[in-house]
């Protein structure tokens, strides 16, 4: 079973990971070591906790499949398992990008996640 992992990301910050066809990391990624991501159920609250009032951000949708040994599921916010991956993320294991706009109320407002 492939499952999906997300990561949010300022828009401007992913359009250059696509010119060189990787993402590296957002600046918490690079000082961590790891690129965070979440899962579905973990998604929102990770908006709302780490990106609350950004706007200009994306929703990448990856296949967690496709990543291997690098990507690990640690213990984080809650104690609830977090997907963690140790390496840069290439984009051939992105499912798609969607944009993550703010409503009215300063929340972010999702996309359909399951396409």
């Amino acid at each position: 079973m492939n499952t999906t992992i997300y990561k949010i990301a300022p828009e401007p910050l992913w359009r250059e990971a696509e010119s060189r066809g990787r993402f590296e990391g957002a600046p918490i990624d690079l000082a961590d070591g790891f690129i965070h991501f979440s899962t579905r159920d973990q998604a929102e609250t990770t908006a709302r906790l780490h990106f609350a009032g950004q706007d200009k951000l994306v929703l990448v949708a990856v296949d967690a499949g496709l990543l291997g040994d690098k990507l690990v599921y640690e213990p984080s916010r809650g104690g609830d398992l977090f997907p963690h991956l140790f390496a840069m993320l290439e984009l051939s294991a992105v499912k798609w990008v969607r944009p993550l706009p703010l409503g009215e109320d300063g929340l972010h407002r999702f996309p359909d996640m399951e396409a």
